[in-house]
């Protein structure tokens, strides 16, 4: 222990008494002094020394000088003098002060050595010392260990629980209290009452209860806590019922009430509420401010915000650094990036990395991404230190090298393992695309939670990478952590890929039940997507139906999903649906409701739901909905009409749209305005083979076999590589995949035969080979051949071998089904009494009963 010694300057009764302790200089009240007047302290006897000693002692507590009151301790042991339990008592709570729990095991030697050990003050003392200095065990022993226990110390223990966040330590102890006939005192309750909060209100309820009992329902102390409580248990009606029975209210009762208001999103009530304390007459603190200053952020209110800050300068609070940076948020969330700059620019020589931080993130939230950076780089620069929220916040900037150069000073920072910049840093590198350097700050993370968890599920689920989303769920799940309704949403998305295994989704569907997460909006919109992409539009509605609430996602999956499966109308009555409830509309909404009409080759209705869409739901046209219209001018032959949508576009046209047009082109073999729509489309992306592949296409169907053999010559020199034409199809929880003509299969022998029964059985039913589809110059016999061994024939084949005669089949196509293909699979389904479902890149084919749902229009 260091040790100091006192000395003492008396200079006149009227003025301040100066204590010299070791080379400070430390200066006390006269009446301070006129207890322990130096002038002739150790001239008396000793026992009054020992007297006089013992209150300055006291004093010293009692005005903070705790070390010097640790250091007369120390000196009053020295000296002999025997030292009393009030002495005790008072140096265990001097080293709780200070924090020092080894001068605090020092003083409970003394006890021991003195024989106080057992006095109850002196025990409830060294319990609470222990419990605020982080010993809890010993400080649990002390409590065990005493014969006599009187409220304080039960309470002393139980705060120390709560102090150190065990809060069902605490809750255990205030029961056992009970239980044993010790009557709790205000302390007891207030400090039990902050334990319950955010918890079952069934304990919170009870100790309410036992608070009236014990008749301190109008303690002010009591009753602050229980609006605490219930404001964070989200019962903010019985906060304010508390609150109105209150006979007396301090400020903190108001701050209470106010920011229970405002944590429960109620900020219009946390401002009656000021309004209200105003008119009291009661003292505004800087707690408040801030609490009002968020609200102000919350309801994104300039007006209140300026209000506030004009009392906050009335008060003369307007240096205060909280209050400052609460209104640097709320002008940054009320989009006055200029007013919080000012208020930045104005605490120039205090500024901390919290108020740096608010100037980041305000720049963030409002686009201003190359500000933002330029002020986390002059920060960097002023020597202040990022913190992890300032990392985290950063890295939603995106530059990809921006990123990489963060994510080095993170390393540095030692930062890498934290869950939130970890987290976030992980994330930034998915929105990068890279989910290979997403996994690694994965894996480098030390505590995962859920949301890391959920993170990286996320960013393989946006990848399209279902099984690395799956391996990440079933790890999550080998380790104990429970998943949350997002984790769901986030694996059930990944399984609507069309690489996913088919039951994949409808497993992890059932999982979400067991666990009562299906009711949870995200789980069930992401349900709905995810039988809507995987061909299951059925299970899709259903889900739908039982929706207790829907948000616009839902609405949206619905309303695409049936104009994918080609049920056009039943979009449309979704969406009519919603015209009907007034529910608020995006583009995308617009985009399946004239995707719908598309499919259903309901041209008038399209550019009526786009007239729609601009005049009255006034949504500008994004270049998705001018591919939507060009598509469903196009699918009709209305390659005029596409090409008048195209010339009125406010802004060139992007390459989706070219593409569109091109292969309309192709089906209706228009060479002249398809050898315009393929310029137009390789100068925008010359290394995509579609525009190569569809304008040879349209050369071979037209018979314009040397312009179709330049082109190929062309894709050639440029390296441009065609796209193969793959079917797969999943049977038992494996898929296999198909090229035409494919010979590789296990089964090839078989499938061929199978091909082969079919085109017997399809040449009894009158079917002839449309050969136009075939676009290479060869014999008529040889394309019929090379027609019957397209890969999703193949791939239906398999099917039809490998599976119960009543199973439906279910293809994924990478290309679009060719017009033969399509007249086949048709009769397929009537010959095999099958339900086969083929989704290409266009739609879903449901065929049954030699009928397709597309009606023949794709």
């Amino acid at each position: 222990m260091k040790r100091f010694f006192l000395t003492f300057r008396l200079q006149s009764p009227s003025r301040p008494c100066s204590i010299s302790y070791g080379s400070k200089d430390l200066s006390i009240s006269a009446e301070f002094c006129s207890s322990c007047n130096a002038h002739h302290l150790f001239e008396k006897s000793p026992k009054r020394d020992f007297l006089e000693s013992t209150n300055l002692l006291f004093e010293y507590s009692r005005n903070g000088f705790n070390h010097e009151s640790l250091n007369l301790f120390a000196g009053l042991c020295r000296s002999g003098f025997p030292v009393d339990g009030l002495a005790l008592s008072c140096t265990s709570k001097v080293c709780r002060c200070l924090f020092d729990q080894v001068a605090g095991r020092q003083v409970h030697c003394q006890c021991v050595k003195s024989g106080f050990v057992e006095d109850v003050s002196v025990g409830t003392s060294l319990v609470d010392m222990y419990m605020k200095t982080e010993g809890i065990r010993d400080g649990r022993k002390v409590f065990d260990e005493m014969r006599e226990k009187n409220v304080a110390s039960w309470t002393a223990l139980l705060t120390g629980y709560a102090h150190n966040g065990l809060n069902d330590f605490a809750l255990d102890l205030f029961f056992q209290m009970h239980f044993n006939g010790v009557k709790p005192n205000p302390l007891t309750f207030a400090t039990v009452i902050g334990a319950s909060a955010n918890r079952d209100m069934v304990e919170g309820s009870q100790i309410h209860t036992m608070v009236i009992k014990s008749g301190y329902e109008s303690s002010t102390f009591v009753c602050n806590s229980l609006i605490n409580m219930y404001s964070k248990s989200s019962m903010i009606k019985d906060a304010r019922a508390v609150f109105d029975i209150m006979e007396s209210r301090d400020v903190v009762t108001w701050n209470s009430i106010i920011a229970g208001y405002v944590t429960n999103g109620l900020d219009l009530e946390a401002f009656r509420m000021f309004y209200s304390m105003n008119l009291t007459g009661e003292k505004l603190t800087q707690p408040l401010f801030v609490t009002l200053i968020k609200s102000c952020a919350n309801l994104k209110n300039l007006c209140f915000a300026r209000q506030v800050h004009c009392q906050v300068l009335k008060c003369g609070l307007q240096f205060n650094h909280n209050i400052r940076t609460a209104l640097m948020v709320a002008y940054s969330k009320c989009t006055e990036m200029d007013d919080a700059f000012k208020m930045f620019s104005m605490v120039k020589d205090v500024r901390n990395v919290v108020s740096w931080t608010a100037m980041i993130s305000g720049y963030l939230q409002n686009g201003a991404t190359e500000q933002a950076v330029n002020l986390f780089c002059q920060m960097s620069s002023e020597g202040v230190r990022p913190n992890d929220f300032t990392y985290s916040i950063i890295l939603t900037a995106q530059p990809s090298m921006f990123v990489v150069q963060v994510h080095a000073q993170v390393v540095k920072a030692n930062y890498e393992k934290s869950p939130t910049v970890g987290t976030a840093l992980l994330d930034a590198y998915v929105k990068m695309g890279n989910i290979e350097e997403a996994a690694k700050v994965f894996e480098l993370i030390d505590e995962k939670d859920i949301v890391t968890w959920s993170a990286m599920l996320a960013g393989y689920a946006q990848m399209g990478e279902t099984n690395g989303a799956v391996k990440i769920f079933l790890k999550l799940a080998k380790e104990g952590i429970r998943p949350n309704e997002f984790t769901f949403s986030s694996v059930i998305h990944a399984c609507a890929g069309p690489t996913a295994a088919a039951e994949q989704g409808k497993q992890f569907h059932a999982l979400s039940i067991k666990m009562r997460l299906n009711n949870a909006l995200c789980v069930s919109s992401a349900l709905v997507t995810m039988y809507a992409k995987r061909g299951n539009i059925e299970s899709a509605n259903e889900v739908y139906k039982r929706q207790g609430e829907r948000d616009l996602i839902s609405w949206n999956s619905m309303i695409s999903g049936f104009a994918q499966h080609g049920q056009g109308k039943k979009a449309l009555e979704i969406f009519e649906d919603m015209r009907t409830k007034q529910l608020k509309m995006d583009g995308i909404t617009f985009i399946g409701v004239i995707s719908a009409c598309t499919h259903a080759g309901l041209v008038d209705e399209g550019q009526r739901y786009f007239d729609m869409m601009v005049k009255d739901h006034h949504i500008s046209p994004i270049m998705e909905h001018y591919s939507c219209m060009v598509d469903l001018y196009s699918r009709a032959g209305k390659l005029g009409n596409a090409m008048d949508v195209i010339n009125g576009m406010p802004f060139p046209a992007g390459a989706t749209v070219w593409r569109t047009l091109l292969a309309a082109c192709h089906v209706r073999r228009d060479l002249e305005l398809g050898k315009f729509a393929a310029e137009k489309l390789i100068s925008l992306q010359p290394e995509d083979s579609a525009a190569y592949v569809l304008l040879s296409n349209i050369y071979a169907a037209t018979g314009n076999w040397q312009e179709r053999n330049t082109v190929r010559k062309l894709m050639d020199e440029r390296k441009v590589k065609k796209e193969a034409g793959y079917s797969w199809i999943e049977v038992k929880h494996k898929t296999h995949s198909f090229l035409a003509g494919d010979l590789s299969h296990p089964m090839a022998e078989n499938i061929y035969s199978k091909l082969e029964e079919l085109r017997i059985r399809l040449k009894d039913m009158g079917y002839q080979p449309d050969t136009n589809y075939v676009l290479h110059d060869v014999e008529e016999e040889h394309k019929a051949a090379i027609l019957s061994q397209h890969s999703e024939r193949m791939a239906i084949a398999f099917g039809l071998i490998s599976t119960p005669a009543e199973a439906p089949l279910h293809i994924v196509k990478n290309l679009r089904v060719c017009g033969d293909c399509h007249n086949v699979i048709k009769l397929i389904s009537l010959i095999e009494e099958r339900d086969i479902v083929v989704r290409d890149t266009n739609r879903f084919h449901h065929f049954k009963g030699g009928v397709c749902s597309c009606g023949d229009y794709w």
